[in-house]
């Protein structure tokens, strides 16, 4: 027997349960409907006998009042035409005689009946006005009350008997219900019981074939789904024997070797702390490991449509923008530092990441996929937080006697406190130029600090290009003479006026030219610049330094970075600082260098149109 005829089978027994209930329902209805068709037949009609013969001999009485009010012809037409009504339904209640009692109405109706004809016939024949009323009131009317009573008493009989076998027949639907229910309940539960025990015989091989899955999929490939007969079902358990002993073929060669090395890498980045997410070359999700499950939420299972959408949107951003940069063949992603660290939702809260991406070459050197790592800094950044939180107090701490000590050597270089020898005056100078510079170190500290805690606070408003200018050039012209460097404004400047904080564009500027001059030898110059450019002033600090190579130009705006054999060195935090309020300010800053010719450093801060202003002061 094969497995359609078997599930037929199981299926038979709720069909037989069916089939019972719809015979026991069509003979309760059967039953039901034969009692409903007696009470018409029995009672219904002797009903509508008797009230057609109640409304004929009415309808006659009224003839006999025409007569008797002298309208003798409209009064015999009304009673020829209502007297063959009444006896025809008269001759139909004698055919219909079905309660006891009704046959003696019956019988008492005829002959009030016959009585009344005799009499309205006489009534007909009379000649003179007073014959006529002495018969209808002495003998006629009476006969029509007899008439009327005999109607009403069958009329009676056979209501009163539709009423109880109404009764009767809702007592019956009751118990027919009851009994219907009934068996349809233990027609039911047998059909169920029967069914579920041919179903469950049936379905022993599904369990020993899902054994035998469940056993193959732990690498036990010996196993066999051991099913007897010969239906569909022990056909698939031969074929899954089959197939289980070429699997165990094909590990023991180079392709299960190779399956092996799958499993192996699979487990090894589900043994990384940190989320991998594996995208084909289409951009679809091909793989991830377990703490990208864990802690972001993504699967790798085949056939979900768009499995990033169930991610936090940031999340996903950043993923795309990692998978889109490696498949698009710009190489590999890596960051510049703690500083594009992002912040990223995941089941165990708000946690720091990393993001690196990389793309997966084939022999022929195609990229075939692109891995995205994000490597967890929660951590380390707490621990450079500390850092920074530590530098930060103890710059604080410096300020105070730091400033104490510039005053002191101040005083002493102004020969306040007596006259000093020339070697002493000597000495003094080198002292207050170091305080001056750690006075500078401690200030970057702890703009750094202010930066990276979110706390720098900038008020732009319009400011023209040319103040600026001649500020940054007026603040620093001093140390470029002292060294002899020409420090000018080369270019035209433009007749606009940025959004700019006076204190920290000015901040930008020295730092910007003080680099300058650091690195320019005797005799170079130092050359401002500034020009509108898609609603920016471009501002540039050109040097005739020995430059700056290439693959440092990214570099240098990072913090604490210097450039190796660069001359006098600094924090390392000027240039880092300076990016960080142009950006505040909505611009941009980079360089444009090369070895032995020189450097130009760039920024750019937007226009202040009238919206850009309004904006500022919301």
């Amino acid at each position: 027997m094969n497995l359609y005829r078997k599930l037929l089978l199981a299926q038979s027994p709720l069909a037989l349960a069916l089939a019972i209930v719809g015979v026991v329902s069509v003979v309760v209805i059967s039953f039901l409907g034969s009692h409903s068709q007696t009470i018409l037949k029995d009672n219904y009609r002797s009903v509508l006998a008797a009230q057609r013969m109640k409304e004929s001999i009415e309808r006659m009485d009224s003839g006999a009042l025409f007569i008797v009010a002298g309208e003798r012809q409209k009064g015999t037409e009304q009673a020829e035409k209502y007297r063959p009504i009444f006896e025809a339904e008269l001759k139909v209640q004698e055919g219909n005689i079905t309660e006891a009692g009704e046959n003696e109405f019956t019988e008492g109706l005829r002959a009030a009946w016959t009585d009344y004809l005799a009499k309205f016939d006489r009534l007909q024949k009379t000649t003179t006005p007073e014959e006529t009323r002495r018969l209808y009131f002495s003998e006629l009317e009476a006969a029509f009350y007899k008439v009327k009573v005999a109607a009403d008493q069958i009329l009676a009989v056979n209501q009163d008997a539709m009423v109880r076998k109404s009764d009767a027949v809702r007592r019956t639907a009751e118990r027919m219900n009851t009994i219907t229910l009934t068996v349809a309940l233990i027609a039911l539960v047998l059909g169920l019981f029967v069914s579920t025990l041919l179903t469950r015989r049936m379905l022993q091989p599904l369990s020993a074939l899902s054994e035998a899955t469940h056993r193959i999929g732990e690498g036990n490939f010996d196993t066999r789904a051991h099913v007897r007969g010969n239906d569909e079902l022990a056909r698939l358990a031969h074929d899954f024997n089959a197939m289980a002993a070429r699997l165990g073929e094909y590990r023991k060669s180079s392709l299960g070797e190779l399956l092996q090395a799958h499993l192996s890498m699979q487990v090894a980045i589900d043994s990384l702390p940190d989320p991998v997410v594996i995208f084909a070359v289409g951009g679809d999700l091909q793989n991830v490991n377990q703490a990208a499950q864990t802690l972001l939420g993504l699967t790798s299972e085949t056939g979900v449509k768009e499995p990033l959408k169930a991610v936090d949107a940031s999340v996903r951003s950043v993923l795309e923008r990692m998978r889109s940069h490696v498949l698009s063949g710009k190489g590999a992603y890596n960051p510049r530092g703690f500083e594009d660290a992002m912040q990223l939702p995941t089941v165990l809260g708000d946690r720091y990441f990393l993001p690196r991406a990389a793309p997966v070459y084939e022999t022929r050197g195609v990229v075939v996929a692109a891995t995205v790592i994000l490597q967890d800094v929660t951590r380390l950044r707490r621990f450079e937080e500390l850092k920074n939180d530590l530098v930060a107090t103890v710059a604080h701490e410096f300020r105070t006697p730091l400033t104490s000590l510039r005053m002191a050597v101040h005083l002493c270089t102004e020969q306040v406190a007596g006259p000093l020898t020339d070697k002493q005056a000597e000495l003094l100078h080198a002292a207050r130029e170091d305080c001056d510079r750690l006075q500078a170190m401690v200030d970057d500290i702890l703009d750094l600090s202010r930066i990276e805690a979110g706390k720098i606070e900038l008020y732009p408003l319009p400011t023209p290009v040319a103040d600026l200018m001649e500020r940054a050039v007026e603040e620093n012209k001093a140390e470029a003479i002292a060294k002899g460097l020409h420090l000018s404004v080369n270019f035209p400047v433009p007749e606009v006026r940025v959004l700019a904080d006076h204190e920290r564009i000015g901040h930008v500027f020295s730092n910007l030219i003080g680099n300058a001059v650091r690195h320019t030898a005797g005799e170079g110059s130092v050359t401002l610049g500034g020009h509108v450019a898609n609603g920016m002033v471009r501002f540039t600090v050109t040097d005739t330094g020995k430059g700056i190579a290439k693959e440092y130009h990214s570099r240098i705006f990072e913090k604490f970075f210097q450039v190796p054999d660069s001359g006098p060195k600094g924090t390392g935090l000027g240039l880092y600082i300076a990016r960080e309020i142009v950006w505040g300010h909505g611009g941009q800053i980079g360089v444009e260098s090369e070895p032995g010719k020189g450097s130009t450093f760039w920024f750019t801060i937007p226009i202040a149109t009238e919206s850009r202003v309004k904006g500022e002061d919301r």
